[in-house]
């Protein structure tokens, strides 16, 4: 099967790919149309959002807000450090270039747009090695994910699933090399330099990944740092909108699923306009372990994903054109 995959062109594998997300966008919104088509489900939905206080849910959805605007402020901080290797951009030139970027990221399959939106205020000189350096900060993001994730899998996977004490020992072996691996990799980020200049038909675009060679441990440790401030604030957005909607839920459960959600976000190839029905999917098959309220965890994550990433992308418009 793998072979066989291998023996396609490169525009057969992207109508492979087109058909994966279609497939996958399907599935998810099939899934959330029984489950909002059944009965039972609006009532206890309905039950729920009747017992909840005006006044509440208003200054939540308001902190939700302030906490997304804090989140994106830090990414135009980690953006014009990560840019400085290249050129001295000001703040307001970097929350530009994060805002643009965003408004052309929900449009193409695995934000791969906001690389294009984001160099656009570089210097033409800079732009490729600009796309790298902002790699760099995307992978300290994706370093978070991939280690709580791995970790938070293990967990779901003993805590629910049960399998013999020889396949938990097996699996929490597994997301530790893994997550190890990612950090490893993450703190040697040259090593990616070093391995495109051994390859032969990636020599052309050698100089553009040169820009890894000059961030120093300390410098990714403070890319870091800022990348979990992030992945801190955003959590907290889920945290806030579930204890606020659903409270008997245990608290660290639900963290812990947050992560597993987060991980499956980041592997799952899709587009963030649609996004919002694969993220409703998973988050509503996860937490049925814990609650019976589908409709209320799916309505949580939409409202998650219109905060973070559509309300940013319709404001970062007014600066792509």
């Amino acid at each position: 099967m793998l072979s066989n995959y291998q023996k396609l062109t490169g525009i057969q594998k992207k109508y492979v790919s087109l058909l994966l997300k279609i497939l996958v966008f399907a599935l998810a919104t099939w899934y959330i149309v029984v489950k909002v088509s059944d009965k039972s489900n609006i009532e206890k939905f309905k039950t729920l959002i009747a017992g909840l206080e005006q006044h509440s849910v208003a200054w939540t959805l308001v902190l939700i807000v302030v906490l997304m605007l804090v989140n994106w402020l830090l990414e135009v901080v980690k953006w014009r450090y990560l840019a400085s290797k290249l050129e001295h951009i000001s703040f307001w030139r970097a929350f530009q270039s994060v805002f643009c970027g965003l408004s052309w990221a929900i449009f193409t399959p695995n934000r791969i747009g906001e690389y294009g939106g984001r160099v656009l205020f570089l210097q033409p000189q800079h732009r490729a090695k600009g796309a790298v350096a902002m790699g760099v900060g995307l992978f300290a993001q994706l370093v978070l994910t991939s280690v709580a994730g791995a970790l938070s899998i293990a967990w779901f996977v003993c805590k629910f699933l049960l399998p013999p004490l020889s396949v938990q020992f097996g699996v929490w072996l597994l997301a530790i090399i893994y997550a190890a691996g990612f950090v490893i990799l993450y703190f040697n980020v040259k090593w990616i330099d070093l391995l495109v200049g051994k390859i032969k038909f990636l020599s052309r675009i050698k100089p553009f990944f040169e820009v890894l060679e000059h961030y120093s441990m300390s410098e990714l440790s403070i890319v870091l740092l800022n990348s979990l401030a992030r992945f801190i604030i955003f959590t907290s957005q889920y945290i806030i909108l579930m204890k606020l909607t659903l409270p008997e839920l245990p608290l660290l459960s639900m963290i812990l699923m947050i992560f597993i959600l987060f991980f499956v976000q980041a592997a799952l190839p899709t587009l963030d306009i649609f996004d919002f029905s694969v993220r409703s999917f998973v988050a509503s098959n996860l937490y049925s372990y814990i609650t019976t309220q589908e409709i209320a965890v799916m309505a949580i994550v939409s409202c998650i994903w219109f905060v973070n990433l559509i309300l940013p992308a319709v404001f970062g418009s007014i600066f792509g054109f």
